[in-house]
């Protein structure tokens, strides 16, 4: 990762929250430790943050936000198994389903291949919502709610949001992580926004890489028995299979070559 794309991350991880430590923005830039310290050093010169003991502390501290990484830096994490994944994931759709896409960065990447489709879509992600509008002749709805800058995202604790007036054949979400308890997340508002969508699709679709397998979150949103299909790239281990074939979920394995032309293979 190049000086200036550190910067950006250390910075934004600044404005989601006061303080940052020198370990986690070694494990957030894979970076060394004493990369991040020259990195907060010269951050700190330039009067773009505050240099602390063992970290650094944002200049303005922001409002409470979101727990986890921010959407920008997330969306050029595994981009290729990514697109594998979300290219599988329009291909089940028929143009005329109403759909729900929660926001996220494998989400994210139906995009591209919604671009042809005319469909009604339901999303909680500004970035979703402004290329369909952009790029297609998709139907777009927005729920009512915060924005939630890092994430991208719109986010509502009250109950009337919009969402439960739409009904949906299928959900296509994300998640934190997938093990035998469930799907996870990471805060509690995203929970609590996920759970009312699913209340409003008949199916839901988990898109996740083959990582979130090896991922544990502290919160479940609900257990695998609530999925109706999972998709994950071909880099997903034996043990994943069969736990998500044991649960009796069904599984999409999509072939990070098919981008290329190959084939997509269904287990």
């Amino acid at each position: 990762m190049h000086e200036s794309e550190r910067h950006r991350l250390i910075l934004s991880v600044l404005q989601e929250k006061p303080v940052a430590t020198v370990r986690e923005l070694v494990d957030l830039t894979g970076s060394s430790e004493a990369t991040v310290r020259r990195d907060i050093g010269a951050l700190h010169l330039q009067k773009k943050l505050r240099k602390m003991r063992g970290g650094a502390e944002a200049l303005h501290p922001p409002a409470a936000g979101l727990l986890g990484r921010p959407f920008a830096y997330n969306k050029s994490v595994n981009v290729n198994l990514k697109r594998a994944i979300a290219r599988r994931a329009v291909e089940i759709c028929d143009d005329g389903d109403d759909i729900i896409i929660n926001g996220g960065t494998t989400t994210f990447q139906m995009v591209h291949y919604l671009t042809t489709r005319r469909m009604q879509v339901f999303t909680n992600s500004f970035p979703i919502a402004e290329h369909l509008l952009s790029h297609s002749k998709n139907t777009v709805i927005l729920p009512g709610g915060t924005v939630y800058r890092e994430q991208n995202i719109i986010l509502s604790p009250f109950e009337n949001d919009g969402s439960k007036h739409f009904s949906a054949r299928r959900m296509f979400m994300g998640a934190q992580g997938v093990g035998a308890l469930g799907v996870m997340e990471a805060d509690p508002m995203v929970v609590q926004a996920e759970e009312k969508l699913l209340n409003q699709a008949e199916e839901l679709v988990v898109l996740v890489d083959s990582s979130k397998f090896e991922r544990r979150t502290s919160m479940v949103l609900c257990q695998l028995s609530r999925v109706s299909c999972i998709i994950t790239d071909d880099r997903v281990s034996d043990a994943a299979r069969r736990m998500v074939e044991q649960a009796g979920v069904e599984l999409i394995v999509a072939s990070v070559g098919a981008e290329n032309g190959e084939d997509v293979s269904v287990a």
